[in-house]
């Protein structure tokens, strides 16, 4: 029974914490852009506010406009169960490895993209298919960085790998290992819809993605979308910050180990938040032509990393 709590705690903690990860991002870049902004718990009122305004649904829409937002909280939370967060050796493998985590991603995707095109709108069919493009890019960029990783530790497992970082810290400083973490990086933007791929704050219909699917959601169901977006930016985090740089995290469930690593997390979390606050205030958002060469780039990154792992070994 310790395992599998633990695993659900470790899930917990990443829904629970996703706004507050938004909220830490949008104050950091108020500050950097000299306005004072709200504090890191704004993201719980809008959500609290959300969850009680009445609901508004479009007639043309069918069962799957109201499953949309069910299926992508569920992948969301299932994806958070294959993550460890703070302890390495309790992890859900069987329940899935990298393999399942990425289409549980691509499930969510899939789903909100699908509700985007219920209602049958103009900007709802183009927020679809733009996200569509740039997953058709991401994901396999996702798996292919975390699986140089993989090839070097011999399992796909996401403690095991993180188990075989900790053990040989050496990894971390070959080329293959950076460039899986560029990679990682330039994907887990779009994945989570940030720029210079996308632009979480804007309305403007020549540059929505995101916001453009989810015109036609209100109430309940924008609560539901917008919080599994920000677990889904806090998960991407996590996946970067724990596998790439595994360093802290707790082998046992002593209170010390624990503190440490919770320290830890904490610390490279907000250290990455940092990277992304300062990467949006001083860069624009890119072109909509221009983001598949930005994720093609990723790409070549990615096998570059997985070349140089099959080398190495």
């Amino acid at each position: 029974m310790e395992q599998p709590l633990v695993v659900a705690l470790q899930a917990l903690l990443l829904v629970a914490l996703g706004p507050a990860v938004v909220g830490y991002v949008r104050w950091l870049k108020a500050r950097m852009q000299g306005r004072r902004g709200a504090d890191i718990l704004q993201p719980y009122r809008e959500l609290r506010k959300t969850f009680a305004k009445e609901m508004v649904v479009a007639r043309s829409t069918s069962w799957i406009f109201h499953l949309a937002p069910f299926v992508l909280v569920a992948s969301t939370t299932t994806a958070a169960m294959l993550v460890p967060v703070i302890v390495i050796g309790p992890s859900a493998d069987a329940l899935g490895d990298l393999f399942v985590l990425v289409a549980l991603l691509m499930l969510g995707t899939a789903f909100l993209a699908l509700g985007g095109l219920d209602p049958g709108t103009a900007f709802g069919g183009m927020g679809s298919s733009r996200e569509m493009t740039i997953a058709a890019l991401t994901e396999p960029t996702l798996a292919v960085s975390v699986l140089a990783l993989a090839l070097t530790s011999g399992s796909t497992s996401l403690g095991a790998i993180t188990g075989g970082l900790v053990e040989t810290p050496g990894r971390a400083l070959g080329p293959g290992h950076v460039l899986a973490f560029a990679a990682f990086f330039i994907a887990m933007l779009a994945e989570a819809g940030r720029l210079p791929v996308d632009n979480p704050s804007t309305h403007l219909e020549l540059t929505m993605v995101h916001e453009a699917m989810v015109l036609e959601y209100s109430g309940p169901y924008l609560a539901l979308i917008e919080w599994a977006a920000a677990v889904r930016l806090t998960l991407l985090l996590t996946l970067a910050v724990n596998l790439f740089f595994p360093w802290g995290m707790a082998r046992s469930l002593g209170p010390m180990p624990l503190a440490i690593a919770a320290a830890s997390f904490a610390g490279k979390v907000l250290l990455l938040g940092a990277v992304l606050a300062a990467l949006e205030t001083r860069v624009a958002k890119l072109r909509l032509f221009r983001v598949p060469e930005l994720l093609a780039v990723s790409f070549t990154l990615a096998l570059l990393a997985a070349a140089s792992a099959v080398f190495v070994r």
